[in-house]
């Protein structure tokens, strides 16, 4: 299935942001699924929903590092490598949605009570965060 359609699917079933992103890509890297979803959870609603850097970027990040990431100390070449391309996933998801903080993407406080039920009346989950989503997993396709 591609890592689209896997992303998507997730959030349906009412994953996070970050548990979507991560979990469509997680197996072929080597990260069982529900270890993928646990890792995963805390980094939701800008982190633990205090409406800071998106959930679908922190999961996209967690997908370069299982690509690339280092597990040697003195493999500074791969931490390297991870960093450029962490750094490339946040300008093109910049250029297309203008920001890397969740607040500034919805346009709503998620760690307010008034941000959070302005976030659900308006449907910003259901609609703004799948746009998000899929654009993460393009982005992603894009660069691995």
């Amino acid at each position: 299935m591609p890592h689209t359609e896997a992303a998507m699917m997730a959030h349906e079933q009412h994953f996070n942001c970050s548990q979507s992103v991560l979990s469509a890509f997680a197996q072929e890297l080597g990260l069982e699924r529900d270890l993928a979803l646990k890792v995963a959870t805390g980094f939701g609603g800008g982190m633990g929903r205090l409406a800071e850097t998106c959930g679908v970027v922190t999961g996209a990040y967690m997908v370069i590092g299982l690509k690339y990431g280092m597990t040697d100390p003195a493999d500074q070449a791969s931490k390297e490598r991870t960093y450029a391309i962490v750094q490339a996933f946040a300008q093109k998801f910049k250029e297309r949605f203008g920001a890397l903080d969740c607040r500034d993407l919805l346009g709503v406080d998620l760690s307010t009570p008034g941000g959070l039920a302005l976030a659900t009346d308006q449907q910003l989950f259901s609609v703004r965060c799948s746009a998000l989503i899929r654009g993460a997993a393009e982005i992603l396709d894009e660069l691995l």
